[in-house]
């Protein structure tokens, strides 16, 4: 009983545990004190992540401002590409007028410089004309043969007929040529070959009609690989078998 009885005076006398009263918070005043301790945190955390990349060397708003720097240079840069690419695009053009004046300009020089030879040529002529005006009969006064193309040359042949003249000369031309190795000097066995007689289309080009003078060109072919040594050409009138003129050309 006395065990008893101390035990209840502790309980209920001078030394008995205190008591505390205290307020019970509403849910939205429990609420406002998480979010509070939430804000809290966070913003611990965000300025404890700041600080440590400031301590370990990076600094995120040193950055931020040196990729808005960078963003504004990479804008100015493409503006510049814009514009060097139309100012390159313009100059193309140019540079393709220009090309095709030059190309065009080659050629008014090309074509007016073989006029001029041509003149050159029939001047000369004229004057050797009238230089052998005097001269009665027919003569072949210039020939000349060169390659072209492949396996193709290319003859001109210039008859005149002096003196005073008062009908046509009508006939035609013989063209031999003796043929040789592709090289000058080429160990080749030597060939002729005779026109029109070889060449039946040419004839037509051979014809002579002409009362002061006749401008007579052509083409033949050869064998593959020949090349033209001697050019023997002869002009012959009409019913008549021996020729009026004849001349040699040699290309050796």
């Amino acid at each position: 009983m006395a065990a008893r009885w101390r035990r209840l005076r502790q309980y209920f006398g001078i030394s008995a545990p205190r008591m505390a009263v205290r307020t019970r918070l509403p849910w939205w005043g429990r609420g406002a004190l998480v979010l509070m301790l939430l804000a809290l945190i966070g913003g611990m955390w965000w300025w404890g992540f700041d600080f440590g990349q400031i301590l370990g060397g990076f600094n995120r708003k040193e950055v931020e401002a040196r990729l808005a720097s960078l963003d504004g240079e990479a804008g100015k840069l493409r503006s510049e590409v814009v514009e060097l690419r139309a100012r390159n695009t313009v100059l193309e053009s140019e540079l393709a007028m220009a090309s095709g004046k030059q190309e065009a300009l080659s050629r008014q020089a090309t074509e007016l410089a073989g006029e001029n030879a041509q003149l050159k040529e029939e001047l000369a002529f004229l004057q050797q004309l009238v230089t052998d005006a005097k001269t009665v009969g027919v003569a072949i006064q210039r020939v000349a043969v060169e390659p072209d193309g492949e396996d193709t040359w290319r003859y001109s042949v210039l008859v005149v007929r002096g003196g005073n003249p008062k009908d046509e000369f009508v006939g035609n031309l013989s063209l031999r040529a003796t043929l040789g190795g592709a090289e000058p000097g080429a160990d080749a066995p030597q060939r002729s070959m005779q026109l029109p007689e070889d060449d039946p289309e040419a004839a037509a080009a051979l014809k002579l009609k002409f009362k002061y003078y006749q401008r007579v060109e052509g083409r033949f072919r050869v064998p593959p690989g020949a090349r033209v040594l001697t050019l023997v050409v002869r002009a012959y009138e009409t019913g008549y078998a021996t020729p009026r003129a004849a001349r040699t050309l040699s290309l050796n």
